[in-house]
């Protein structure tokens, strides 16, 4: 440690003398992190070490491990710890494919899920801990894989991706310098979408520790972890006591939630517009959509009745047409919106105007109050453009190959 650096440890810890007996670690490495996350400011390390202490008692991390939480989480929260990577750092697998992200939110408290990854979190460092004891080594950083086979539309539900946040801006600001490596595999077109919704709630430090891995993922893993660290699944060696590959005595895989678990039957919305939409008639909004991969999202709800909802394609620029006139490329159907708000999303194939139709056409006796939001979701770039490369690398090997 350099001189400068040892002073600036000091006056830290000296700022910090009233909480540190609140602290899991007081030594240098441990208060290190958190000027490391701040860029050695000092206010700013000691604020965000003094919000870290409120959220500890708040949470009782002292006895979060023996917290058990809801049936519900623990049977359907995807996700688990499982082998140790070539440094000997602990493992840890999202899997995100199967997660019932409405299912959860409709069946447990935000706080609930919150304290839930919390108890993950700690139960991650505690490991870090034993691994420490037993390598005779500092071992205080994670390796994470995220399984993104799967990911779909449904996964960017607002209310989700607002929790999913959530969960993240608590890990950034509570575990800082404790990600070591997060590799995506098996990752879909949809994933730079998905990636451009959340990666504001990610520190650049974090940013630049997500590496996308291609078809030969496995290969990749292996490099960092020993086959016999990895479940069968996942390449590896490493099976369950019974030999299942899947290792679910230690990942949970998730799965549809049933409806008994349920405790509200939906979230409350906030809504952007509010049109009335009148008798024999309908309503339309476009949105221009510059290049394909965009997501169009959208939620809904109307007052006293259901109410039509289709989504179209123009085929003529700079005039109003009729739905017969356009392309459907959702097709027009009426909602009980009135009993269960709506909500959906759509990725756009081609650029083009796309148009949100509100039908009334088929009443002719009531207008339709309708209140409504709607996104245009854009995919982040860089991630994109990697995972084009990795395809189009992919395509090069399997053309040399047949050429063989």
């Amino acid at each position: 440690m350099t001189l400068s650096l040892l002073l600036f440890s000091l006056q830290f810890c000296e700022n910090l003398q009233d909480v540190l007996p609140s602290l899991p670690h007081h030594d240098d490495y441990f208060l290190l992190r958190w000027l490391r996350a701040r860029c050695f400011d000092l206010q700013k390390s000691e604020a965000m070490v003094r919000k870290y202490v409120e959220v500890r008692k708040h949470m009782d991390a002292d006895n979060i491990i023996n917290w058990r939480p809801p049936e519900v989480i623990q049977k359907y929260m995807s996700g688990g710890m499982c082998g140790y990577d070539r440094d000997g750092c602990p493992i840890w697998y999202e899997i995100i494919g199967p997660l019932d992200a409405k299912g959860i939110l409709l069946s447990a408290s935000k706080q609930d899920l919150l304290k839930n990854k919390y108890r993950d979190c700690e139960m991650l460092l505690q490991e870090c801990d034993k691994q420490t004891q037993k390598l005779g080594k500092r071992v205080e950083m994670v390796m994470m894989i995220y399984d993104c086979e799967g990911l779909g539309l449904k996964h960017l539900w607002k209310p989700a991706v607002e929790a999913y946040g959530e969960l993240l801006s608590m890990f950034e600001e509570n575990y800082p310098e404790t990600l070591k490596r997060l590799f995506v595999i098996k990752a879909p077109k949809l994933f730079p979408v998905a990636y451009n919704l959340i990666k504001h709630f990610l520190s650049e430090d974090t940013r630049k520790k997500i590496v996308v891995l291609g078809a030969n993922w496995k290969e990749v893993l292996q490099k960092y972890i020993a086959p016999e660290e990895i479940p069968v699944v996942y390449g590896g060696t490493l099976r369950d006591p019974d030999g299942n590959p899947k290792c679910v005595t230690k990942i949970n895989y998730g799965g549809d939630i049933p409806k008994k678990y349920y405790v509200r039957d939906q979230l409350k919305q906030q809504y952007e517009h509010l049109v009335v939409v009148n008798r024999g008639s309908s309503h339309q909004v476009e949105y221009e959509i510059l290049f394909p991969g965009c997501v169009l999202r959208w939620q809904f709800m109307s007052e006293g009745a259901d109410v039509g909802f289709g989504v179209y394609l123009k085929t003529r620029i700079g005039e109003r047409q009729r739905a017969g006139e356009m392309t459907e490329v959702l097709p027009n159907q009426r909602y009980n919106a009135h009993l269960v708000p709506e909500d959906g999303s759509f990725t756009c194939s081609v650029a083009g105007v796309y148009v949100l139709r509100f039908d009334n056409t088929y009443s002719y006796l009531h207008a339709k109050k309708v209140s409504y939001t709607v996104e245009v979701l854009l995919p982040d770039k860089k991630s994109e453009e990697q995972i084009q490369q990795l395809e189009e690398t992919m395509n090069e090997l399997d053309l040399n190959n047949a050429h063989q």
